[in-house]
């Protein structure tokens, strides 16, 4: 082993530099200016028609030492030190009805099953130890929460606890406690639990502003049921949807998040948090780096109602809607691909009452511009139910305006009756070759109803099928005229051609709802 003993620091001089100083002095020159870009000043001097730094070698070398460490990464300790104890471990009891064979160690989940659909975000296979027990007909199941109160109320994932018959969470100590469930919010998949037994509990604070793209963010929770474990990311992207539902409004972070991690924390350097770790994306089942978490100011507003009455009451306006697409925008005369585009307002619903109709362009609320769908979703829920809003409507290429009063949107969304059983019946069409489809009025085809025509056959290379056509859906509408026969459409498609249309407008009706959709047209 050689013996490294310490250097003896240089000592001032005004003696000649030889070529090695000077070399040493040239770099840290260099490092003294990357320090001064961070500090604002430079600190050179001008000498002999050169400049050289002021200071002597000593000092020369510490300013490269400062820059060499400044480099380094600095550690999490801290901020773990301060938000660690206040996340918990979630775990849940859940009697299995379809547990019946006593013998049986494994079985699938019910489909649709609460825990079917925890493991479905999360991707993969069930995990060992996710497994009935022999006779007992239960399944476990294990998440993620944290404090936000001294007196136990703690937040954590709707489908962690949803269904649950029984929940556990266990501290960063190692202490386990009874929770029950005070109220759950499947449409923002958050739930708010109480923790029994404790007046004392270290908490959490819901951060006030946004992150910014790029800021660190730290996840804490419980993956794998390994227990309390940080992992580090940055902000990859806001407002993600996922498609989970109108309110998606997802913090993209690449801190590692598995299994178990759901309903846990997302802080930032603050120690703050800034999301409710939810989702990730994973073709394999663990993390890639693209996970999702519920913004902070969206909790906050959640977690306020189910503490006051353990639900979340939202306004309502009684529409189907949908995006406005450049092809859209075009069909309709808009300037801009902007708005929420009125698929099918619903019967006796505020929107309806208020004569808004199907085709009009939904572009502002009390003034302030939407600009999709999802936007004017989150805007009207965010107002409570009674609440007067006022409306800026495209109806049929101009502006107007409308006053409704919200009403409540339905905790659960009932199923449309129209299922239309066999479809069969009447095979018989007129083709739209330009389009790829074949269609043959609604009163031709069994259990079609009698308004619009029925789709019976789809080019699957066609412009038609690109935009999700399919055997079976019934065109209501052609550029905004009512068709019931395949030479309504024929005529409504010229119609838009002489007008110079490069696309027409289709409202159809698929399944339980209605949309719009822009097909584009042939000019010859």
């Amino acid at each position: 082993m050689h013996d490294r003993r310490p250097v003896p620091p240089a000592q001032p001089s005004h003696r000649p530099l030889s070529r090695s100083l000077l070399s040493a002095r040239k770099f840290a020159l260099m490092a003294s200016v990357v320090a001064g870009l961070g500090a604002g000043a430079y600190g050179l001097g001008h000498s002999h028609g050169s400049f050289d730094l002021l200071g002597t070698p000593a000092q020369a070398q510490q300013v490269g030492a400062n820059v060499h460490a400044a480099q380094q990464p600095v550690g999490f300790a801290d901020i773990v030190d301060k938000v660690k104890s206040s996340v918990i471990s979630v775990k849940v009891n859940i009697a299995d009805k379809m547990a019946r064979n006593e013998d049986r160690e494994d079985f699938s989940l019910p489909p649709g099953s609460p825990m079917e659909r925890f493991f479905r975000r999360f991707g993969g296979e069930m995990p060992p130890g996710m497994r009935g027990h022999r006779g007992g007909g239960m399944i476990t199941g294990q998440g993620s929460g944290f404090f936000i109160s001294a007196d136990g109320y703690a937040v954590t994932n709707n489908h962690v606890v949803e269904g649950a018959d029984k929940v556990e969470v266990t501290t960063d100590d190692g202490k386990t406690y009874k929770a029950k469930v005070i109220g759950n919010d499947p449409r923002t998949d958050l739930a708010l639990i109480k923790v029994e037994g404790g007046s004392s509990f270290p908490y959490a604070k819901l951060s006030e502003g946004k992150p910014r793209i790029g800021d660190w963010v730290l996840a804490v929770g419980n993956p794998f049921g390994l227990g309390g474990t940080v992992t580090a990311g940055i902000v990859s992207a806001m407002g993600r949807d996922i498609g989970n539902g109108p309110y998606d409004d997802f913090i993209q972070i690449d801190a590692p998040v598995n299994k178990g991690n759901s309903g846990g924390p997302a802080f930032n350097t603050a120690g703050e948090v800034v999301g409710v770790n939810t989702a990730i994306y994973s073709p394999s089942g663990g993390s890639i780096g693209i996970a999702f978490s519920i913004p902070a100011n969206t909790v906050k507003a959640v977690v306020e109602q189910l503490k006051d009455k353990g639900s979340v009451s939202r306004g309502w306006i009684g529409v189907q809607v949908q995006p406005v697409t450049p092809e859209i925008a075009d069909s309709l005369g808009l300037k801009k691909a902007e708005g929420a585009l009125v698929a099918e307002p619903q019967s006796n619903g505020p929107a309806a009452k208020a004569g808004i109709e199907s085709g009009d362009v939904i572009t502002a609320v009390d003034g302030t511009p939407v600009k999709d769908a999802r936007e004017l979703a989150r805007t009207i829920g965010a107002f409570a139910p009674g609440h007067s809003v006022k409306l800026t409507v495209v109806h049929k290429g101009k502006d107007r305006e409308l006053t409704l009063t919200l009403g409540e949107l339905p905790n659960k969304i009932e199923a449309s009756n129209t299922d239309r059983g066999d479809r069969g019946g009447s095979s018989s069409g007129l083709d739209l070759p330009k389009l790829g489809l074949t269609v043959a009025p609604a009163s031709a085809v069994a259990g079609a109803g009698k308004e619009g025509v029925v789709v019976t056959d789809v080019d699957p290379k066609s412009a038609a099928a690109d935009r999700g056509f399919k055997e079976g859906d019934v065109i209501l509408e052609v550029a905004g005229k009512n068709v019931s026969s395949p030479s309504e459409v024929r005529d409504a498609l010229a119609s838009a051609r002489s007008d110079n249309k490069n696309s027409v407008l289709m409202r159809v009706r698929s399944g339980g709802s209605s949309r719009f959709v822009a097909v584009p047209i042939a000019k010859s």
